[in-house]
């Protein structure tokens, strides 16, 4: 056996040339033993997600901008809550089909014009790895502080072209090589982690919320402090306030079916997480915002990382008590960022590159090869080196958006929840989904044009000299591009409709390929029937193309 052959993950030899392409095990429907995902599994997930260094600090942009904190915190509500639902809607077909993101996605963009989004989307993955890690060395360094303060006086043995010195490259290196464990459980098996981050670091945040008060003697006076803006500043100030958060979840939006395939029943993937992202986020932010105001009361400034302002309780000479808390308090921020940096980027980044190189990546290789690519960067290097670089991730939620506007304007609105789960591994000329050559140029006009109407706007957020009325635009960039590339891309299918669409007359979660040879009348079973929740023809769907594969 030749080493090529030795690198390849595990393949049906029947499927043609081009079918060994588009399928392997993991890109094939989640099979029934591997959907392990409940309710609270997805409470649990996005309560872990929530309590993060970013999380912690959103509301310091907004509070510097100008808002009060009861304003900043009201932004925070509002746009977690209104990216919830996207987030539900992305995730349904996921849910109900059991298949991940870069599945999902040929059905609007075609079999192969998917592997564009796919490409975009793990390569931002992989970059944000890096970038997440690197905030995570920062934890392990307050936390190695609290064990031991000689590790800040390590002498530097690096040169200065590397951007970085030998005490925080070990320290990053450390994080790096914990979150690698992690990444080899499967994603029916990782609910687990977040179990833990859950319980932990909740705890570990109440302590250090009631900690800062206590040695605050109060909240501080960030929370007294009046709002600056007023009157239209304000209301574009709170407009631009609540797109943060909704572009900060951009990435979970778009792969969202990714964790929703191992949903053990379509409900599981809905409800929990339409309460529980706007409740973690916003209970998380005001956290930040307390201790933050506290710190000010404190130091005299306010502090919003809440790792720089451990760092600042082991100055001098910390009591016992001190080291204990800031080491428990940093190390569920490790916690916090392994399970941040896993579930938003290391499973994104896996699921991405098995669809681009199914013969050779699976999840879980894909998972350590977006770890290799986020060492071999050096992240510290970006985030230094280049002052526009941390809003060209933000702005990349133009992007995403774009790619979502399109993915669920397919699935309510031109298939009406129609799928046919075989076509999905085939790239026949007859398949739903092979469209012109494989691509849906429908999908492309209208995720350029998506693009498009921020451009100018995002120039403006680069320093550039634009009009106003396109900063606003820009200012709303997650609705201009879904909104954009959802009104083209109906458009576009009403004047030229696709394979599939006109047999579809109502909104019917249901597989086409798995009824064929069968009773017609199972088409229009409804999916609120008891039958339907118990055996979805959707889990018909998975036997017949397992089978078939």
């Amino acid at each position: 056996m030749g080493i090529v052959q030795r690198l390849q993950v595990r393949q049906n030899q029947n499927v043609s040339y081009s079918e060994s392409f588009l399928q392997n095990e993991d890109l094939l429907p989640v099979p029934e033993e591997k959907r392990t995902w409940g309710y609270w599994n997805f409470i649990a997930f996005w309560i872990a997600d929530s309590f993060n260094i970013n999380t912690w600090m959103i509301v310091s942009s907004m509070v510097q901008l100008g808002l009060s904190w009861w304003q900043a915190w009201i932004c925070v509500w509002i746009g977690y809550g209104v990216v919830a639902p996207f987030i539900v809607a992305n995730a349904r077909p996921g849910a109900v089909f059991h298949v991940t993101f870069p599945v999902v996605a040929r059905t609007s963009f075609g079999v192969w014009g998917s592997l564009w989004c796919v490409f975009n989307r793990g390569a931002m993955a992989c970059i944000w790895y890096g970038v997440q890690a690197s905030i995570g060395g920062s934890c392990v360094l307050v936390m190695l502080r609290a064990m031991w303060p000689s590790v800040n006086n390590i002498p530097n043995s690096m040169p200065a072209s590397s951007g970085t010195n030998t005490r925080d490259f070990m320290c990053f290196f450390l994080f790096w090589l914990i979150s690698l464990p992690a990444i080899w459980f499967p994603i029916h098996k990782i609910r687990h982690l977040f179990t833990l981050k859950a319980v932990v670091v909740p705890i570990a945040g109440i302590t250090f919320f009631i900690w800062c008060i206590v040695k605050a003697h109060g909240v501080g006076p960030i929370i007294h402090q009046p709002a600056t803006l007023h009157g239209s500043a304000l209301g574009w100030g709170m407009v631009s306030s609540i797109m943060s958060c909704i572009s900060n979840m951009a990435t979970l939006v778009t792969n969202a079916p990714d964790f929703a395939s191992r949903a053990r029943h379509p409900s599981a993937a809905g409800l929990p997480q339409l309460i529980s992202v706007p409740l973690g986020f916003s209970i998380v932010s005001f956290f930040g915002v307390i201790v933050s105001s506290s710190s000010q009361a404190i130091y005299g400034e306010a502090v919003w990382s809440p790792i720089d302002l451990l760092g600042k309780f082991l100055d001098g000479e910390p009591s016992h008590a001190t080291r204990f808390g800031v080491w428990f308090i940093a190390a569920s921020f490790i916690i916090a960022q392994l399970g941040t940096n896993i579930s938003a980027n290391s499973i994104s980044a896996g699921c991405d590159l098995t669809a681009l190189f199914p013969r050779f990546i699976n999840i879980r290789r894909g998972g350590y090869v977006a770890a290799i690519v986020g060492l071999c960067m050096l992240p510290w290097n970006l985030l230094k080196s280049s002052n526009s670089f941390t809003s060209y991730l933000s702005a990349y939620s133009v992007f995403l958006s774009s790619i979502a506007g399109v993915m669920i304007t397919d699935y309510y609105v031109i298939h009406k929840g129609h799928y046919n789960v075989k076509d999905l591994y085939r790239a026949q000329q007859d398949g739903w989904y092979y469209y012109t050559y494989g691509i849906n140029f429908r999908a492309y006009a209208a995720y350029i044009a998506g693009i498009l109407i921020n451009v100018v706007g995002f120039a403006g957020a680069t320093g550039r000299s634009v009009p106003l009325a396109a900063t606003r635009i820009y200012e709303m960039s997650f609705f201009t591009g879904f909104g954009v590339s959802a009104l083209i891309y109906w458009s576009l299918n009403f004047l030229f409709p696709v394979r599939g669409s006109k047999e579809c007359s109502r909104f019917e979660e249901i597989d086409v390929s798995a009824l064929v040879g069968t009773n017609p009348e199972m088409v229009d079973r409804s999916r609120e029937s008891d039958d339907f929740d118990k055996k979805s023809v959707a889990s018909e769907a998975v036997h017949s193309v397992r089978s078939r594969v």
